[in-house]
């Protein structure tokens, strides 16, 4: 199936009353410390949290009459799973799910609210993932792909429908990348409306494969370490992905962990959005300068806010420290009345806030009268930080600053 513009266009027809519209909106505040106007695509406000809902409606939709009978399948550990069961609710579908058995909590109570059958299988995605093809062929289900599916990229294509008024030779629209669906459906449409306007991709350093693929002119497997941006963890895009990769981005970049943690904090703390690690890799990419194309305008597709909850304060506290928004220190001080009190009086006329003090006696590195002070301090910035140490010094502090 060769994909065209009319088939996108078939897929916004289809989600008119069911999938709507996902917010547009200018940040003042990114559009000045960047120097180009962004624009934030909010798909993280979609019903199940992500863009996913879009291309799991229109496959689904698509299914035959008696393929509705079998009932579907598919592998997911998260946004795709909770997309394909809310689809088939909607429909009327028996879906069943295969995830990782130590998928979180959160999101397989979130799948099991929407209706699905839930099969917990493998310690890693690609164990869940064969065994929901082996129940495919034993069973009958059909099998719903996250990407590496005609209808599928043409449904997740519906988002670059709602960007048309803003997209002409000035414009970059930048996409998270996973195995590819989203990013080569954003690229059909949008180089359909105007050939001119440029599309950006974005993968973690963790799992770079489209990365990879590219440099090596066909799609290739990485090898994929731990990321917070676990919703584009993929280690190989999609063969048809890949081929519309290639002929319509402009240019695919990576971040590292830190960079998008800070994007997850600065969304947050600047914008009031929660977004999860692969929806925040485009402001990452950004705010780092790893894009080398220059546009006047840039829409940033915050693809999801999934954002677990029990890895949310890990997260914050990187992007705090990315950010300059939190100062870890060590300062050994005299073990005499009035030492800490100084020390902390240095801290309060810089204004900086002590989140946590950790006096410790019994370290075995120090004089038996030398006492060890751990602190960490919320600063308003590098600068703020910079200032504190430096004064903190002129005071005759030996300061280590740790991570």
């Amino acid at each position: 199936m060769e994909l065209e513009l009319r088939d996108i266009l078939l897929a916004q027809k289809k989600a008119k009353d069911v999938i709507p519209a996902s917010p547009l909106v200018r940040s003042s505040y990114f559009s000045r410390i960047i120097g180009s106007e962004i624009l934030l695509k909010l798909e993280n406000l979609q019903e199940t949290g992500s863009f996913k809902v879009r291309g799991a409606y229109n496959r689904v939709s698509e299914l035959a009459p008696e393929e509705k009978q079998r009932g579907v399948i598919a592998a997911s550990a998260g946004n795709h799973a909770q997309g394909v069961a809310w689809a088939c609710t909607r429909l009327g579908i028996k879906a069943t799910i295969v995830m990782p058995e130590d998928v979180s909590i959160r999101k397989l109570l979130a799948v099991k609210d929407y209706g699905a059958e839930i099969i917990l299988y493998g310690a890693r995605f690609d164990e869940a993932y064969a065994r929901a093809l082996e129940i495919s062929r034993e069973a009958g289900h059909v099998f719903i792909s996250a990407f590496a599916d005609p209808f599928v990229i043409a449904g997740q294509g519906t988002v670059a429908l709602e960007l048309s008024e803003f997209q002409d030779r000035e414009t970059a629209i930048v996409v998270p990348v996973g195995g590819g669906g989203l990013i080569s459906g954003i690229a059909i449409a949008a180089k359909a409306i105007f050939p001119s306007v440029r599309v950006i991709g974005i993968q973690t350093k963790s799992c770079p494969s489209t990365i990879r693929s590219l440099q090596q002119g066909k799609p290739v497997s990485v090898e994929m370490h731990h990321t917070i941006a676990d919703g584009i963890a993929v280690n190989r895009p999609g063969d048809l992905n890949f081929s519309l990769i290639q002929q319509l981005v402009d240019e695919v970049v990576d971040v590292d962990e830190e960079a998008i943690a800070a994007a997850i904090l600065s969304l947050l703390d600047k914008a009031s959005i929660v977004a999860e690690g692969a929806g925040a890799v485009p402001l990452a990419a950004l705010m780092e300068g790893c894009i080398t194309t220059k546009a006047k305008r840039y829409i940033l597709i915050i693809s999801g806010g999934n954002l677990e909850i029990n890895t949310m304060d890990r997260i914050l506290h990187r992007g705090s420290v990315k950010m300059g928004r939190l100062l870890r220190i060590e300062v050994d001080l005299l073990d005499v009345p009035g030492s800490l009190w100084k020390l902390m009086g240095i801290i309060a006329e810089e204004k900086a806030n002590i989140l946590h003090i950790f006096h410790d006696r019994f370290n075995l590195e120090n004089p038996i009268q030398i006492t060890r002070v751990k602190l960490n301090l919320e600063t308003r910035g590098h600068d703020h930080a910079t200032d504190l140490l430096t004064k903190l010094r002129e005071a005759g502090y030996d300061v280590k600053q740790t991570s």
